[in-house]
């Protein structure tokens, strides 16, 4: 049983069908790369999955359970996790109160608790500041906890994303756009992440990213959209020798430059 599953999934604005029936697995254990020009789907299949938005038709199973119309926060519990291409960090909090803050599905004690400071929950803070600093080491902003989460820079910023998705424990963690706005170094650093993540935590991961470097290298296989339809599906080294592919995305000569 495939660990997420989007059988005929469609989603229309009006006149316009962003994604178009959808059909696509992601086993676990599995890195799944999902590409395509702007405005083929690949963000609003993101946002059916984790339940931001609601499919005009389909449906979307998780582990076998279906969540095509749960609350965003019951898909989160279940173990889905997701990043934005428009970042979404807290500015006012510091760096690592934002990762803290990802924890917050599995803290044990509740508001009152907390409020008053009994033994349990001074002992759940100090344990989930910890964690937050070792997921700061991890992606490599270890030594900014204490900075306001404002003055991060864009990549900077991703990182931190990446770092409070984790925080949650995902077993499923949808990247957008993970690489956009990283400088070199921390590509790499991206890319072997991502390949902890698989091989060490047993993450799964669907990923939209249009740096193709970072697609081609940590991919196990790829789907390819267009239009909001599903043009090919394959092994990295099957897609970039796709002529439907590198008509409608890659484009003359970057099946060449991706190898």
């Amino acid at each position: 049983m495939p660990l997420l599953e989007c059988s005929g999934l469609t989603k229309t604005f009006g006149g316009l069908t962003a994604l178009d029936g959808l059909d696509l697995t992601v086993e676990r254990g599995e890195v799944v790369g999902l590409i395509g020009p702007n405005g083929s789907g690949k963000t609003t299949c993101f946002n059916l999955v984790s339940g931001i938005a609601r499919p005009s038709r389909g449906r979307v199973f998780f582990d076998g359970t279906e969540i095509t119309r749960l609350a965003p926060w019951r898909i989160a519990r279940l173990g889905v996790a997701r990043t934005f291409q428009m970042l979404r960090v807290f500015p006012e909090l510091t760096v690592a109160e934002n990762v803290v803050l990802g924890q917050h599905l599995h803290l044990g004690t509740g508001f009152v608790a907390s409020a008053v400071g009994t033994r349990r929950a001074r002992a759940e803070e100090a344990a989930a500041v910890a964690e937050a600093a070792r997921l700061l080491d991890l992606v490599g902003l270890g030594a900014l906890g204490h900075r306001p989460a404002e003055h991060l820079s864009i990549g900077q910023r991703r990182l931190l994303e990446l770092a409070r998705g984790l925080a949650g424990r995902p077993r499923l963690f949808l990247l957008d756009e993970p690489a956009a706005g990283l400088a070199p170094p921390n590509v790499e650093r991206l890319v072997e992440l991502i390949r902890r993540m698989r091989d060490e935590w047993r993450i799964t991961i669907l990923l939209v990213e249009h740096v193709m470097q970072v697609v081609m290298q940590i991919s196990d296989r790829i789907v390819v959209l267009d239009y909001g339809v599903k043009i090919a599906e394959g092994p990295p080294a099957a897609i970039r020798e796709d002529p439907r592919v590198i008509e409608a995305y890659l484009g003359s000569g970057a099946g060449r430059a991706a190898r």
